[in-house]
């Protein structure tokens, strides 16, 4: 991460921690006695505790946080948790609802592609200690426009990386795996089972809004990174960077069932540039389409479908106890 986004220490006068209970098959909801009893140890003030009851909760909490002068958020959870909150920071203008609140990670969950990227403590006493720091880096942010599964246009912020094709699938039949096995082994599954029927969509790509820059493929996914980490520790965007104002997209053409089973390993490497049929391209912007219907899943859940387009919004989120972002 470069070094011009290290922002100064702040002093943290105000502090919800909003955890979501389903995080790691319940693991989250029992560790919140540890969790307040870590923080308060390092802070000097204690923190206030909201508990998620539905999906996207925690971005009603954060808005409501941040307008009653929270300037600490701790999101605890994974990575879904994490990117609902980062969905209630920011208001219509694209700008930070509070300039002055920072967010920290906690993570308990199951992908930890966030966290892995950020390289933030597993541990909850090291993520609790890093986060009462005050110390903060600034990282870009993304908004993602699609329809969704019922045709409706939607909005959303993302941090991580969104995919379409067959990443879209492997996102819902995760879930079917998810209470049974680690999430690396869940996505593994899920891949391994949506491929058997996948069968590649035809998509154009338009980058930074150049037409002579488009592309015309027959995918088996295509993912735009802002971070590195993907579907329990695959890395199909290794050179992202979190705070360079910049999308790392990959592009996976169709690929036959030998080639699947050969060259999966590679997508869990930082080498998989060096197949043939995968290639990289830089944007700020991006949009996709196609008559094919895609499914789009954004920071591993599944919202919808094509077409899309992406924008990156550098250096929005001050994010606390983040060792790197690259």
């Amino acid at each position: 991460m470069s070094t011009n986004t290290l922002e100064k220490s702040i002093a943290l006068s105000k502090t919800v921690v909003i955890l979501n209970p389903n995080a790691a098959s319940g693991r989250s909801i029992k560790q919140l006695p540890r969790i307040t009893r870590e923080l308060n140890q390092w802070l000097d003030h204690p923190a206030t505790t909201l508990v998620t009851e539905y999906p996207n909760h925690a971005t009603e909490l954060t808005k409501q946080a941040l307008d009653q002068g929270y300037n600490l958020i701790v999101a605890v959870g994974g990575d879904g948790t994490a990117n609902e909150i980062v969905n209630g920071w920011f208001n219509e203008n694209d700008q930070p609802i509070h300039p002055e609140a920072r967010l920290g990670f906690i993570p308990i969950g199951t992908g930890g592609d966030l966290r892995r990227t950020l390289e933030i403590p597993n541990e909850v006493d090291l993520a609790s200690r890093l986060i009462s720091c005050g110390h903060s880096r600034k990282i870009d942010v993304a908004k993602v426009s699609l329809l969704s599964h019922e045709g409706r246009p939607l909005s959303r912020y993302f941090v991580n990386v969104v995919s379409f094709g067959m990443g879209g699938e492997v996102s819902v039949r995760a879930k079917n795996f998810i209470s049974k096995m680690s999430g690396k082994l869940a996505f593994l599954y899920a891949t391994a089972a949506v491929f058997l029927t996948y069968r590649g969509k035809r998509v154009h790509v338009t980058l930074d809004d150049n037409r002579e820059s488009s592309l015309d493929l027959i995918v088996t996914n295509v993912a735009i990174g802002n971070g590195r980490y993907h579907g329990g520790g695959m890395q199909p965007c290794p050179r992202a960077l979190m705070d360079d104002g910049m999308l790392e997209v990959t592009t996976i053409q169709q690929l036959t069932t030998r080639e699947f089973i050969k060259d999966l390993p590679i997508l869990y490497s930082n080498d998989v540039y060096r197949h043939p049929k995968i290639d990289h391209y830089r944007v700020a912007k991006l949009r996709a389409e196609s008559e094919d219907v895609t499914r789009v899943e954004v920071d591993g859940e599944a919202l919808g479908r094509l077409p899309l387009e992406i924008e990156i919004l550098p250096a929005r989120l001050p994010v606390l106890g983040a060792i790197s972002g690259s």
